[in-house]
């Protein structure tokens, strides 16, 4: 029996700061997947992280007695919850084949949108009001300028449309999973139990992407390409996501997904610092936009 959840009606301190730290390892994450990319294909590298933190989780689980298995309903939502998942990571890593990265980023970062325009009308208490819209719409632009020169020199050729589509089908199931997350009965489930539903589907659905992609299966990888698929795993997958899913219990989903536009503009600053990549004015002005945005969508 799950003891009655206290919902609060804004981000408080801890929820700051869980989500900064959140973000931060996202960007980072980015960092990973690029550098290990070459050594390991990316849907057979998210199928290793999906099964390890399926594994983790369990073990999580049985080590605290947390029930995965019961009947309480969650049973029809936590698969459609764990579905619209692995399609969003197949949509992105799909739309990475006709578009360039910086594109599919922008059309992937409308999730908060659909969340803030679909949310409401099952929850009214994720209502943002105009001042807050303003926020969401500052840090979308910053992000958007953030990623404007990849934008606007995007690999020219027929396809580059369906990249932008799939890219934009991935923004609308990040959504569309936190509204189900939200507005069903796992709203009322252990996080725990709604991360499980998430990453046992994708784990079961990455594979098949995998080989109906022709990737090379095998485990002789350097000590390095090991060390970023753990850090995905126990960092990204299990111990970031299960503490999402529980802010997701406690915090408004709509300004929680204000927040995660600090994850492309990390990622941009980690490539300057690890990677060398250039300190644009662009990424400075993205920075100031996305804070300010946070903030606006923040206040009470």
């Amino acid at each position: 029996m799950n003891s009655p959840i206290q919902r609060k009606t804004h981000l408080d301190s801890l929820a700051i700061g869980l989500l900064v730290v959140c973000c931060a390892f996202w960007g980072f994450q980015q960092i990973l997947i690029k550098t290990t990319v070459d050594e390991v294909p990316p849907l057979w590298q998210a199928t290793i992280r999906f099964w390890g933190a399926t594994l983790l989780l369990w073990l999580w689980c049985r080590a605290r007695g947390v029930a995965l298995f019961e009947r309480d309903g969650t049973l029809g939502p936590g698969l459609l919850a764990g579905l619209l998942f692995a399609g969003e990571f197949a949509a992105i890593y799909l739309g990475l084949k006709y578009t360039s990265a910086s594109r599919l980023t922008v059309f992937l970062y409308t999730s908060p949108f659909v969340v803030a325009l679909l949310l409401p009308r099952v929850v009214r208490t994720e209502t943002l009001r105009r001042i807050q819209w303003v926020g969401l719409t500052i840090a979308f632009a910053a992000v958007a300028l953030a990623f404007s020169e990849g934008f606007t020199h995007a690999p020219t050729g027929h396809g580059i449309w369906q990249g932008d589509a799939l890219g934009l089908a991935a923004g609308m199931l990040w959504g569309l999973t936190t509204l189900t997350l939200r507005a069903t009965k796992l709203a009322t489930a252990s996080a725990e139990k709604t991360l499980f539903f998430q990453v046992g589907v994708t784990a079961l659905v990455a594979p098949l992407i995998s080989l109906s992609l022709n990737e090379t299966w095998r485990f002789d990888y350097s000590a390095a390409a090991w060390t970023s698929i753990g850090l995905q795993t126990a960092v990204g997958a299990f111990a970031s996501y299960l503490t999402w899913m529980w802010m997701l219990r406690h915090y408004p989903a709509t300004q929680m997904s204000t927040f995660t536009f600090l994850t492309p503009v990390f990622a941009l600053v980690f490539g300057v610092a690890l990677l060398g990549e250039p300190l644009t004015w662009q990424l400075v002005v993205a920075l100031l936009g996305v804070a300010t945005g946070i903030v606006l969508v923040s206040r009470r």
